[in-house]
């Protein structure tokens, strides 16, 4: 370390603070708020120079003077493709103090302590995972506080942005507090995005810093300079402090014009600049020695590894001239120590300053100062990752070595930082010569590449990339060329485009017809792939049933496991209930015989299996095979497979009323589906979760309509499987029986419904019944009910038939046939509770409680309610708890529903109460009273929401009991009229209603 030569101490930030009192402030308000829901991250914006380095060190003192420990990093413009750089700073060579207080923080990741593991990459695993891993230590802080700064993070690589993205979305609820600083016009997309998001739900307080006023500027700057000249500085500086300090500079030393007019900002460049400011940085270099010259030059490239050692490596200067070199630096301000690695080194005063020093160096000086840099750090034993950025700036022409290195990085990288690795096999194939002899390298670095550019987001990107390479000189059979086709169709289908994707393949099936079967199996599979999730696998019915056969001859076990899961999927999705079983059961033999190891090749086989087993309600095997494919899958590094391996288990826990879990896997896949860059996948993860956090919130909560218009935003146009769930999920979440309707209809492409999942279509024909006895068109809602009937009868599925059971005793119970409402929801009670889907069995249960007490049972009444409220509770269900207490006075103390809700009604409403109580239909109260039918029930929804009824039956009982308590109270003598004896009511609101 640079200490160890008696490096002169020196302040990292020597100007003084100035002007910025108010943002100080504000900082420390939020270490008051430490730990108590204040902001878990600041953002600090602005231009270049305005000062946001110099008030994180002011904060830091202020933070530190307070008893807490602070932690700073910082994105550099020469390593942005160095993974996880600012968080390596921050974490960097933590300190006993530091350990003492946060021992926790040993349990980070190595990657974001600057420490490569045993093999050199950049961690183990999946970046989503070190994600969630990160977010669960910093969670678990102790003691007075912890505050990270992270620098300049317009600079930061993809993997970082990803990390601060999820701390944000996820907040420490330890007295943890993420301070970062930015420019404005420089800042990445996807990070001012996610800081957006999260000053909109509060996690994000923003301080945007404005120029200087000219008082502070003058009087604490400048005070020794005349009035006018001063003024004249600050002019031309606009209050931009360290353009301000240059003219000042520059002005003292007499390197400027006399009259500072002649230099002006003008425009700010894409580099944050100015051409005049860039000059008279510059002009700081013109005293110094050449052996000072060659010192900071190298300490430009360098970057945080500048110490005598190393400079005078790549130098060839003496040690002993290196010291004394920084010496002088330190002294003229050009270097500071306290300002590397984790705050202990040396690096330049400002980030710019390198730039400038880094962009004046002579191009062959600085590839050589970057070529001796990468050499002396592999005789250090650096990895390929750390030495990977110098030679990058280094290679000018193809070195196989150097190649080699990246190549190695870029591996290494892969699973944590994709987007890096698709860098670094993009520099390597620039400079691959293009000659026969390296055709196919070429060919297999293309295919690497275009496999981490989908890993971290760039679907089209990638599937250009793989356009490219089908199209190269090469044999169409050979192994690149089959992986290159298959991975291209996966990547059409990522992004919807199922007919590019079908097209694809069956030119490339088309095209050499005597290929080794293998391949033809290979190309078979993806097609049906494709063909299920496009809700078309009817149409390639032949193509499994060929694939699987010749799988079998072929006495190949891992494409006939491929195959059996990909026809399970298919026709448990179209419901052919008794097909499916018969692929599920082998393909679980052959899963359940094999390791993890074996297993490792067959995990997008072992997903499509467990979605098999969730549509043939067979939660308790479902949920086992997805926990272990998920568990392969973070070990591999499989990490398109995560969210699926993950919505599968949410979709068990949530039928299984299991919601806390089952919220806690949808929200850890919702982040890793909007890095892959699928909008149907982000579509069907959104669709799912919007489902899950209805039955989590109380009725009346907008977050899963909020979440389910998202999904429906993110699917588009596409009336694939998870396009059509994601509108489904819509309908699911609304409150409005009328855009129910027209929401299901859209979705199954009319009222024939065949765009929707044939092997669930119960569910959302129980939704449409709903609808039609909400709006008063029970003609409707027995269609609905009697096709749900037949074909749940069909698909021969409890939980199907469950819901079709209780289309019919809705209908029922609004006729006020209280006795067959009660039998119909403890039948379809039953039925859930036979196929495990716990979260049904509740519903029905709460349902057909009041309905039973209706028709006279209490004490079975009294059973169905406490088991369905037992089952809701301890599962996590509110929305079903609410219902339980809603319906509790009806079922366990006899009162129905209060009249006094009558009173929050309008006189319109009122007066459509009135006539519903009469019996009169919602044609005939529009003609009435001259309205249309469709205005009438509008009003009919507004009346069942205020009142907390459901049906005409219901709310009639409810008129009719109000008006008998008002005309008891308008009786001068209470009591001696007989009491209306209310009829408990049933109870028969939908959930989702």
């Amino acid at each position: 370390m640079t200490e160890a030569y008696d490096m002169p101490e020196q302040c990292a930030d020597t100007a003084p603070f100035v002007g910025r009192a108010a943002e100080l402030g504000r900082l420390g308000s939020a270490l008051d708020r430490l730990g108590k829901q204040g902001p878990a991250v600041i953002d600090i914006t602005g231009e270049a120079g305005i000062g946001k380095s110099r008030l994180l060190a002011e904060f830091s003192a202020h933070a530190r003077g307070r008893g807490l420990t602070v932690l700073r990093g910082r994105a550099t413009e020469y390593e942005q493709h160095s993974p996880f750089r600012p968080f390596a700073d921050a974490f960097a060579d933590l300190d006993e103090r530091a350990l003492e207080a946060f021992p926790v923080l040993s349990e980070l990741a190595p990657v974001l302590r600057g420490v490569m593991e045993k093999q050199g990459g950049p961690g183990a695993g999946d970046r989503f995972g070190l994600y969630q891993a990160t977010a669960a230590v910093l969670g678990r802080l102790g003691g007075p506080g912890l505050v990270v700064m992270l620098d300049d993070l317009h600079w930061a690589d993809s993997a970082s942005l990803e990390l601060v993205d999820y701390l944000i979305r996820h907040p420490s609820p330890a007295p943890l507090l993420l301070v970062v600083s930015r420019r404005n016009r420089q800042a990445p997309t996807a990070l001012t995005t996610a800081l957006a998001r999260g000053r909109d739900t509060g996690t994000v307080l923003r301080l945007a810093l404005k120029p200087l006023g000219e008082r502070d500027c003058v009087e604490s700057l400048a005070s020794d300079l005349p009035g006018p000249q001063a003024a004249q500085l600050y002019s031309a500086s606009e209050g931009n402090p360290l353009y301000f300090l240059a003219l000042l500079q520059a002005h003292r030393g007499a390197r400027m014009p006399s009259c500072a007019s002649q230099v002006s900002l003008g425009s700010w460049g894409p580099d944050g600049l100015p051409a005049d400011l860039k000059a008279l940085l510059l002009d700081e270099l013109s005293p110094l020695s050449p052996l000072e010259r060659r010192t900071v030059e190298a300490a430009a490239v360098l970057g945080d590894h500048i110490t005598p050692d190393m400079i005078s490596a790549i130098t060839n200067a003496r040690v002993a001239d290196v010291i004394e070199a920084l010496h002088q630096l330190m002294r003229r301000d050009l270097l500071r120590q306290g300002q590397g690695q984790g705050g202990r080194g040396l690096a330049l005063r400002h980030p710019l300053i390198r730039a400038l020093v880094h962009e004046s160096v002579a191009p062959w000086w600085r590839e050589e100062l970057h070529r001796r840099a990468a050499a002396e750090l592999e005789g250090a034993g650096a990895s390929a990752v750390e030495r990977a950025h110098h030679l990058e700036q280094s290679l000018t022409r193809w070195d196989p070595q150097a190649a080699a290195v990246l190549t190695t990085a870029a591996e290494q990288s892969a699973a944590t930082a994709p987007a890096v690795s698709a860098h670094w096999l993009q520099v390597v194939l620039r400079l691959l010569p293009d000659t026969p002899e390296y055709k196919l390298r070429r060919r297999e670095l293309t295919l690497l590449r275009a496999h981490a550019l989908g890993m971290a987001g760039g679907l089209r990107e990638s599937r250009n990339l793989l356009h490219q390479l089908i199209d190269l000189p090469g044999e169409d059979d050979d192994a690149v060329h089959i992986a290159a086709v298959a991975l291209c169709a996966m990547m059409e289908c990522r992004l919807g485009r199922y007919p590019e994707s079908d097209a694809l393949l069956r030119r490339e099936l088309a095209r050499s017809p005597g290929r080794p079967l293998a391949q033809t199996v290979e190309l078979r599979l993806q097609l049906v792939y494709c063909a299920v999730h496009a809700g078309r696998f009817p149409e390639v019915r032949a193509e499994i049933t060929q694939a699987l056969a010749t799988a079998r001859s072929l006495g190949d076990d891992t494409r006939e496991m491929h195959a059996l899961a990909l026809a399970a999927m298919g026709e448990g999705y179209e419901g052919d209930i008794a097909a499916a079983r018969s692929f599920a059961a082998p393909a679980a033999r052959l899963v359940d015989a094999l390791t993890d190891d074996n297993l490792a090749g067959l995990c997008e086989s072992l997903s499509r299996l467990a979605w098999a087993e969730v549509f043939l309600e067979d939660y308790t095997t479902a949920e086992r095979h997805a926990s272990r494919g998920l568990e392969i899958a973070r070990r591999t590094g499989q990490l398109y497979l995560l969210p699926q391996f993950l919505l599968c288990k949410a979709h068990v826990h949530f039928n299984t009323c299991r919601i806390a879990t089952a919220l806690e896997l949808a929200d850890e896949a919702e982040p890793i589906t909007r890095a892959l860059g699928s909008s149907e996948l982000l579509a069907f993860a959104l669709a799912l979760r919007a489902q899950i956090l209805l039955m989590a919130r109380r009725r009346g909560d907008p977050e899963a309509l909020a979440v389910a218009e998202e999904a429906v935003a993110a699917a588009g146009t596409s009336d694939s499987w998870w396009a059509s769930l994601a509108s489904c999920m819509l309908a699911h979440t609304a409150g409005d029986p009328h855009r129910v309707r027209e929401v299901l209809l859209h979705a199954g492409g009319g009222s024939h419904l065949r765009r929707l999942q044939p092997s669930v279509r119960c569910y959302f024909l129980e939704l449409l019944v709903n609808a039609a006895i909400a709006t008063g068109d029970v003609e409707e809602a027995e269609h609905w009910a009697e096709r749900a009937h037949k074909e749940a009868e069909q698909l021969g599925l409890p939980a199907q038939r469950a819901a079709a059971l209780r289309s019919h005793a809705q209908i029922a119970a609004h006729r006020g046939d209280a006795v067959e409402a009660a039998r119909l929801f403890a039948e379809a009670a039953a039925d859930t509770a036979r196929s495990g889907a716990t979260l049904r069995e509740a519903q029905a249960l709460l349902l057909g409680a009041g309905c039973m007490k209706a028709a006279g049972d209490g004490v079975r009444a009294a059973a169905m309610w406490h088991r369905g409220f037992h089952l809701a509770s301890e599962g996590g269900a509110r929305l079903l708890v609410g219902l339980a207490e809603r319906t509790r006075p009806a079922v366990l103390d006899g009162p129905a529903a209060r009249t006094d809700a009558l009173a929050t009604l309008t006189v319109r409403e009122r007066e459509i109460a009135e006539l519903v109580s009469a019996g009169l239909t919602s044609q005939a109260i529009a003609t009435e009273l001259f309205l249309s039918r469709r205005t009438v029930e509008s009003h009919l929804s507004r009346i069942y929401r205020k009142t907390e009824v459901s049906s005409r039956s219901a709310l009639a009982s409810l008129v009719a009991r109000g008006s008998a308590d008002a005309a008891r109270r308008a009786q001068p003598k209470p009591g001696l009229l007989p009491r209306a004896t209310p009829r408990s009511g049933c109870a028969t609101a939908a959930f989702d209603q």
